[in-house]
Protein backbone atom coordinates (compact mmCIF):
# COMPACT_ATOMS: atom_id res chain seq x y z
CA UNK A 1 0.00 0.00 0.00
CA UNK A 2 1.25 3.46 -0.93
CA UNK A 3 0.07 6.63 0.77
CA UNK A 4 0.98 10.21 -0.10
CA UNK A 5 0.12 12.95 2.40
CA UNK A 6 0.28 16.63 1.43
CA UNK A 7 3.17 15.84 -0.91
CA UNK A 8 4.87 18.97 -2.25
CA UNK A 9 8.00 19.48 -4.36
CA UNK A 10 9.67 22.78 -5.23
CA UNK A 11 12.76 22.69 -7.44
CA UNK A 12 15.49 25.21 -6.64
CA UNK A 13 14.25 28.76 -6.25
CA UNK A 14 11.11 28.27 -8.30
CA UNK A 15 8.13 29.91 -6.67
CA UNK A 16 5.70 27.55 -8.38
CA UNK A 17 5.77 24.00 -6.94
CA UNK A 18 6.11 21.10 -9.36
CA UNK A 19 3.72 19.26 -7.04
CA UNK A 20 1.34 20.87 -4.56
CA UNK A 21 -0.08 19.16 -1.47
CA UNK A 22 -0.91 15.88 -3.21
CA UNK A 23 -2.82 13.41 -1.05
CA UNK A 24 -3.90 9.98 -2.29
CA UNK A 25 -3.40 6.27 -1.73
CA UNK A 26 -2.97 3.11 -3.77
CA UNK A 27 -4.37 0.17 -1.86
CA UNK A 28 -3.24 -3.44 -2.04
CA UNK A 29 -5.05 -5.22 -4.86
CA UNK A 30 -5.77 -1.96 -6.65
CA UNK A 31 -4.69 -0.57 -10.02
CA UNK A 32 -4.74 3.22 -10.04
CA UNK A 33 -4.25 5.30 -13.18
CA UNK A 34 -2.46 8.65 -13.22
CA UNK A 35 -3.27 11.10 -16.04
CA UNK A 36 -2.00 14.57 -16.85
CA UNK A 37 -0.45 16.62 -19.63
CA UNK A 38 3.31 16.71 -20.09
CA UNK A 39 4.82 18.79 -17.30
CA UNK A 40 1.80 18.36 -15.03
CA UNK A 41 3.84 16.62 -12.34
CA UNK A 42 3.35 12.90 -13.06
CA UNK A 43 7.01 11.91 -13.18
CA UNK A 44 7.84 14.14 -10.20
CA UNK A 45 5.15 12.33 -8.22
CA UNK A 46 6.49 8.89 -9.12
CA UNK A 47 10.06 9.94 -8.31
CA UNK A 48 8.91 11.20 -4.91
CA UNK A 49 7.04 7.97 -4.16
CA UNK A 50 10.06 5.87 -5.10
CA UNK A 51 12.47 7.97 -3.03
CA UNK A 52 14.55 9.08 -6.01
CA UNK A 53 13.95 12.67 -4.92
CA UNK A 54 13.01 14.09 -1.52
CA UNK A 55 9.80 16.10 -0.97
CA UNK A 56 9.92 19.74 0.06
CA UNK A 57 7.10 18.89 2.46
CA UNK A 58 4.65 16.10 3.08
CA UNK A 59 5.48 12.41 3.16
CA UNK A 60 5.16 9.08 1.40
CA UNK A 61 4.67 5.74 3.13
CA UNK A 62 5.09 2.35 1.52
CA UNK A 63 3.47 -0.42 3.56
CA UNK A 64 3.60 1.94 6.52
CA UNK A 65 7.32 2.78 6.12
CA UNK A 66 8.37 6.38 5.46
CA UNK A 67 10.27 6.57 2.15
CA UNK A 68 12.61 9.28 3.52
CA UNK A 69 13.07 8.30 7.17
CA UNK A 70 13.17 4.54 6.58
CA UNK A 71 14.14 4.32 2.93
CA UNK A 72 15.69 0.85 2.93
CA UNK A 73 12.65 -0.79 4.53
CA UNK A 74 10.21 1.25 2.44
CA UNK A 75 12.05 0.47 -0.80
CA UNK A 76 12.24 -3.27 -0.17
CA UNK A 77 8.76 -3.88 -1.54
CA UNK A 78 8.66 -1.04 -4.07
CA UNK A 79 9.76 -0.90 -7.70
CA UNK A 80 9.50 1.68 -10.46
CA UNK A 81 9.61 1.09 -14.21
CA UNK A 82 10.91 4.38 -15.66
CA UNK A 83 9.70 5.82 -18.94
CA UNK A 84 13.19 5.52 -20.44
CA UNK A 85 15.63 2.65 -19.73
CA UNK A 86 18.41 3.69 -17.35
CA UNK A 87 20.59 0.59 -17.05
CA UNK A 88 24.17 -0.08 -18.18
CA UNK A 89 23.85 -1.12 -21.83
CA UNK A 90 27.43 -2.43 -21.93
CA UNK A 91 26.38 -5.35 -19.72
CA UNK A 92 24.62 -8.61 -20.50
CA UNK A 93 21.20 -9.37 -19.04
CA UNK A 94 21.96 -12.15 -16.55
CA UNK A 95 25.11 -10.67 -14.93
CA UNK A 96 23.39 -7.31 -14.54
CA UNK A 97 20.31 -8.87 -12.96
CA UNK A 98 22.54 -10.81 -10.55
CA UNK A 99 24.24 -7.52 -9.68
CA UNK A 100 20.84 -5.98 -8.90
CA UNK A 101 19.81 -9.03 -6.85
CA UNK A 102 22.91 -8.59 -4.70
CA UNK A 103 21.56 -5.30 -3.41
CA UNK A 104 18.55 -7.11 -1.95
CA UNK A 105 20.37 -10.14 -0.55
CA UNK A 106 18.48 -12.57 -2.74
CA UNK A 107 19.43 -16.25 -2.57
CA UNK A 108 21.45 -17.32 -5.63
CA UNK A 109 19.25 -20.30 -6.49
CA UNK A 110 16.13 -18.18 -6.04
CA UNK A 111 17.69 -15.48 -8.21
CA UNK A 112 18.61 -17.91 -11.00
CA UNK A 113 15.07 -19.27 -11.13
CA UNK A 114 13.49 -15.82 -10.95
CA UNK A 115 15.72 -14.46 -13.74
CA UNK A 116 14.97 -17.37 -16.06
CA UNK A 117 11.22 -17.08 -15.44
CA UNK A 118 11.15 -13.33 -16.07
CA UNK A 119 13.38 -13.39 -19.15
CA UNK A 120 11.22 -16.12 -20.69
CA UNK A 121 7.99 -14.35 -19.73
CA UNK A 122 9.15 -11.14 -21.42
CA UNK A 123 10.68 -12.92 -24.43
CA UNK A 124 14.30 -11.95 -23.74
CA UNK A 125 15.67 -15.38 -22.80
CA UNK A 126 17.15 -16.07 -26.24
CA UNK A 127 19.07 -12.77 -26.04
CA UNK A 128 20.35 -13.33 -22.51
CA UNK A 129 23.98 -13.64 -23.63
CA UNK A 130 23.93 -10.51 -25.78
CA UNK A 131 24.92 -7.07 -24.55
CA UNK A 132 21.97 -4.84 -23.78
CA UNK A 133 23.09 -2.21 -26.30
CA UNK A 134 22.18 -4.70 -29.05
CA UNK A 135 18.58 -4.91 -27.83
CA UNK A 136 15.77 -3.18 -29.71
CA UNK A 137 13.90 -0.37 -27.95
CA UNK A 138 11.07 -2.76 -27.17
CA UNK A 139 13.46 -5.29 -25.66
CA UNK A 140 15.12 -2.59 -23.57
CA UNK A 141 11.73 -1.57 -22.23
CA UNK A 142 10.91 -5.18 -21.39
CA UNK A 143 14.28 -5.55 -19.66
CA UNK A 144 13.43 -2.49 -17.52
CA UNK A 145 10.27 -4.28 -16.46
CA UNK A 146 12.20 -7.47 -15.69
CA UNK A 147 14.66 -5.48 -13.55
CA UNK A 148 11.83 -3.88 -11.60
CA UNK A 149 10.04 -7.18 -10.98
CA UNK A 150 13.17 -9.10 -9.97
CA UNK A 151 12.37 -8.95 -6.24
CA UNK A 152 8.65 -9.63 -6.78
CA UNK A 153 7.69 -6.27 -5.20
CA UNK A 154 4.28 -5.68 -3.63
CA UNK A 155 4.07 -2.08 -4.87
CA UNK A 156 4.83 -1.22 -8.50
CA UNK A 157 5.02 2.15 -10.26
CA UNK A 158 4.81 2.33 -14.06
CA UNK A 159 5.90 5.64 -15.61
CA UNK A 160 4.45 5.84 -19.15
CA UNK A 161 5.39 2.19 -19.63
CA UNK A 162 2.84 1.76 -22.44
CA UNK A 163 4.57 4.39 -24.59
CA UNK A 164 6.10 2.98 -27.76
CA UNK A 165 4.67 -0.51 -27.36
CA UNK A 166 2.95 -2.23 -30.27
CA UNK A 167 -0.64 -3.48 -29.76
CA UNK A 168 0.59 -6.90 -28.62
CA UNK A 169 2.97 -5.24 -26.16
CA UNK A 170 0.15 -3.11 -24.76
CA UNK A 171 -2.04 -6.20 -24.41
CA UNK A 172 0.74 -8.08 -22.60
CA UNK A 173 1.28 -5.18 -20.20
CA UNK A 174 -2.44 -4.94 -19.57
CA UNK A 175 -2.63 -8.62 -18.65
CA UNK A 176 0.50 -8.32 -16.48
CA UNK A 177 -0.87 -5.40 -14.46
CA UNK A 178 -4.28 -7.00 -14.02
CA UNK A 179 -2.57 -10.18 -12.83
CA UNK A 180 -0.48 -8.17 -10.36
CA UNK A 181 -3.66 -6.59 -9.07
CA UNK A 182 -5.21 -10.05 -8.58
CA UNK A 183 -2.12 -11.04 -6.59
CA UNK A 184 -2.90 -8.23 -4.16
CA UNK A 185 -0.21 -5.83 -5.33
CA UNK A 186 -0.61 -2.05 -5.39
CA UNK A 187 -0.16 -0.89 -9.01
CA UNK A 188 0.21 2.77 -10.04
CA UNK A 189 0.18 3.45 -13.80
CA UNK A 190 1.07 6.84 -15.22
CA UNK A 191 -0.11 6.97 -18.83
CA UNK A 192 -1.50 9.30 -21.48
CA UNK A 193 -3.23 6.33 -23.18
CA UNK A 194 -6.53 7.18 -21.54
CA UNK A 195 -8.49 4.38 -23.20
CA UNK A 196 -6.29 1.89 -21.35
CA UNK A 197 -6.76 3.66 -18.03
CA UNK A 198 -10.49 3.68 -18.64
CA UNK A 199 -10.51 -0.05 -19.31
CA UNK A 200 -8.35 -1.32 -16.45
CA UNK A 201 -8.03 1.23 -13.64
CA UNK A 202 -9.97 1.01 -10.38
CA UNK A 203 -9.51 4.75 -9.99
CA UNK A 204 -7.94 7.49 -12.11
CA UNK A 205 -6.10 10.43 -10.55
CA UNK A 206 -6.01 13.53 -12.77
CA UNK A 207 -3.28 16.11 -12.22
CA UNK A 208 -2.98 19.61 -13.71
CA UNK A 209 -0.06 22.00 -13.18
CA UNK A 210 1.11 20.15 -10.09
CA UNK A 211 -2.30 19.88 -8.41
CA UNK A 212 -4.57 16.86 -8.21
CA UNK A 213 -7.87 18.15 -9.53
CA UNK A 214 -9.93 14.95 -9.61
CA UNK A 215 -9.85 11.38 -8.35
CA UNK A 216 -12.28 9.48 -10.55
CA UNK A 217 -13.76 6.39 -8.91
CA UNK A 218 -14.35 3.15 -10.82
CA UNK A 219 -18.10 3.54 -10.45
CA UNK A 220 -17.94 6.89 -12.25
CA UNK A 221 -15.94 5.72 -15.27
CA UNK A 222 -18.55 3.62 -17.15
CA UNK A 223 -21.01 6.53 -16.98
CA UNK A 224 -18.66 8.56 -19.18
CA UNK A 225 -20.05 6.52 -22.05
CA UNK A 226 -18.94 5.25 -25.45
CA UNK A 227 -20.67 5.62 -28.81
CA UNK A 228 -18.73 3.42 -31.24
CA UNK A 229 -15.77 1.09 -31.76
CA UNK A 230 -13.68 1.15 -34.94
CA UNK A 231 -11.80 -2.09 -35.62
CA UNK A 232 -9.47 -3.37 -38.33
CA UNK A 233 -9.04 -7.17 -38.47
CA UNK A 234 -6.68 -9.09 -40.75
CA UNK A 235 -8.74 -12.28 -40.92
CA UNK A 236 -12.46 -11.45 -40.64
CA UNK A 237 -15.23 -13.94 -41.32
CA UNK A 238 -18.96 -14.32 -40.77
CA UNK A 239 -18.56 -15.66 -37.23
CA UNK A 240 -16.73 -12.51 -36.24
CA UNK A 241 -19.77 -10.44 -37.21
CA UNK A 242 -21.79 -12.43 -34.69
CA UNK A 243 -19.33 -11.47 -31.94
CA UNK A 244 -19.47 -7.80 -32.92
CA UNK A 245 -23.28 -7.77 -32.98
CA UNK A 246 -23.33 -8.60 -29.28
CA UNK A 247 -21.88 -5.13 -28.71
CA UNK A 248 -23.87 -3.05 -31.19
CA UNK A 249 -24.88 -2.52 -34.82
CA UNK A 250 -22.13 -3.37 -37.31
CA UNK A 251 -21.00 -1.67 -40.53
CA UNK A 252 -18.26 -3.30 -42.63
CA UNK A 253 -15.87 -2.00 -45.28
CA UNK A 254 -13.38 -4.70 -46.23
CA UNK A 255 -11.33 -5.51 -43.13
CA UNK A 256 -12.57 -2.42 -41.26
CA UNK A 257 -15.61 -2.57 -38.99
CA UNK A 258 -17.59 0.08 -37.16
CA UNK A 259 -19.61 -1.08 -34.17
CA UNK A 260 -22.09 1.73 -33.47
CA UNK A 261 -25.03 2.41 -31.17
CA UNK A 262 -23.30 0.37 -28.49
CA UNK A 263 -25.37 -1.81 -26.19
CA UNK A 264 -22.70 -1.87 -23.46
CA UNK A 265 -20.84 0.54 -21.16
CA UNK A 266 -17.42 1.94 -22.04
CA UNK A 267 -15.81 -0.51 -19.62
CA UNK A 268 -17.44 -3.52 -21.28
CA UNK A 269 -16.79 -2.15 -24.77
CA UNK A 270 -13.08 -2.55 -24.09
CA UNK A 271 -13.60 -6.29 -23.54
CA UNK A 272 -14.39 -6.80 -27.24
CA UNK A 273 -10.69 -6.67 -28.10
CA UNK A 274 -10.04 -9.65 -25.84
CA UNK A 275 -13.06 -11.53 -27.17
CA UNK A 276 -11.74 -11.20 -30.72
CA UNK A 277 -8.21 -12.24 -29.75
CA UNK A 278 -9.46 -15.33 -27.92
CA UNK A 279 -11.48 -16.29 -31.00
CA UNK A 280 -8.31 -16.17 -33.12
CA UNK A 281 -8.82 -12.86 -34.91
CA UNK A 282 -5.83 -10.58 -35.55
CA UNK A 283 -6.83 -7.06 -34.51
CA UNK A 284 -4.57 -4.35 -35.95
CA UNK A 285 -6.67 -1.37 -34.86
CA UNK A 286 -9.10 -0.94 -31.97
CA UNK A 287 -10.42 2.54 -31.18
CA UNK A 288 -13.29 3.39 -28.86
CA UNK A 289 -14.89 6.77 -29.40
CA UNK A 290 -17.45 8.70 -27.45
CA UNK A 291 -17.37 10.93 -24.40
CA UNK A 292 -15.17 8.53 -22.48
CA UNK A 293 -12.30 9.35 -20.19
CA UNK A 294 -10.34 11.28 -22.82
CA UNK A 295 -13.00 13.91 -23.43
CA UNK A 296 -13.74 14.15 -19.74
CA UNK A 297 -10.01 14.61 -19.10
CA UNK A 298 -9.80 17.37 -21.71
CA UNK A 299 -12.78 19.14 -20.20
CA UNK A 300 -10.88 19.31 -16.91
CA UNK A 301 -7.40 20.25 -18.12
CA UNK A 302 -8.52 22.42 -21.04
CA UNK A 303 -5.81 21.28 -23.44
CA UNK A 304 -4.84 18.51 -25.81
CA UNK A 305 -3.61 15.17 -24.60
CA UNK A 306 0.19 14.95 -24.46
Amino acid sequence: MITAENLTKIYGRNLEPALKSATFEINDGELVGFAGLNGAGKTTTLRLISGIIVPSSGRVKVDGKDIVKDKIAASRNLAIVPELPNFDITQKAIPLLHYYAGFYGMDKNETDQRIETLLKTFDIWDARNKKLRTYSQGMKKRFSIVSALLTDPKNILYDETLNGLDPEGVRSMRMLMLDQKKQGKAVFLSSHILSELQNIADRVIIIKKGSIIKILERSEIPSLGASSIRIVVSNPDAKMIEILQKYGDVDQSGTEFLVRDLKVSYEKAGLLNGDLARAGYIVTKFDISGEGLERYFLSLVGDSVA
